[in-house]
């Protein structure tokens, strides 16, 4: 494991997008899991300025969202697909039938869920899946309690994960309660992950996501299993960590 602390958001943005980029130019047909919410938005924006200055190529890039949630259609604007045709896909030269995001709209989500893994396994897995963190430490939106063995499948949302999602919506009640989320598992599974994390919010999970036990009630302290996890943390972020981490 690796964990980078850097001084701001600006430098998360340029350190995480510099792993990515350095695995994207090994591999013309490059498989690329996404996240949404904040903390990837620099990352996205380092992404499109690579992209723009012809230092990186996303014509044959095959994308993976880590979520959808369920009941919002592609395209209400709180929907994932959405954020990332705003965040990226509108502003990189990335064939949009090359991008999946959950379909939060399926009318049989178990067979969705597994087609969904199917899709994954076809182009052979993902390379690299970008990660946030949340602030129970949730990855995509394996809640605390979620098996580290599970696949793509519905969960519900925690009290602490809707308050923190309703300053999206005009009201807290239009908050969906439900989503599908790739598996802890599906994630462990891609041949390199990339977190990261910004703000004093996220400085006790992150601490015990990269220092704690490996546990279900940290869902994020299953990456201690990964052999190629970077984290990419703000100094205030980090500031719960009590090891000697790198610092870039």
């Amino acid at each position: 494991m690796r964990v980078i602390i850097v001084k701001d958001t600006k430098q998360l943005g340029k350190v995480s997008a510099g792993l990515i980029a350095a695995e994207m130019k090994k591999k013309p047909a490059f498989v690329l899991g996404l996240a949404t919410g904040t903390s990837p938005i620099p990352l996205y924006q380092e992404l499109i300025r690579l992209n723009k200055s012809k230092a990186l190529d996303f014509s044959t890039t095959i994308t993976f969202n880590l979520d959808e949630y369920v009941g919002l259609a592609p395209t209400h604007d709180q929907s994932y697909r959405y954020f990332m045709n705003q965040q990226l896909f509108d502003y990189v030269n990335i064939n949009k039938k090359n991008t999946h995001v959950p379909d939060g709209m399926a009318k049989d989500v178990e067979a969705s869920c597994e087609k969904y893994e199917d899709m994954m396994d076809d182009v052979g897995g993902v390379d690299c899946q970008v990660l946030g963190i949340g602030s129970n430490g949730h990855i995509g939106f394996n809640e605390p309690g979620t098996s580290l063995a599970s696949r793509t499948h519905m969960t519900g949302l925690t009290e602490s994960t809707i308050n923190d999602n309703a300053r999206f919506f005009n009201r807290r009640q239009d908050v969906p309660t439900k989503a599908i989320t790739m598996g802890i598992g599906t994630i462990l599974d891609a041949d390199r992950v990339v977190l990261v994390a910004n703000g004093p919010r996220k400085a006790d999970c992150v601490a015990r996501a990269i220092e704690g036990p490996i546990t279900a009630t940290v869902p994020a302290s299953a990456l201690q299993l990964h052999p190629r996890v970077t984290f990419v943390v703000t100094a205030d972020a980090a500031t719960k960590l009590t090891l000697n981490w790198e610092r870039a």
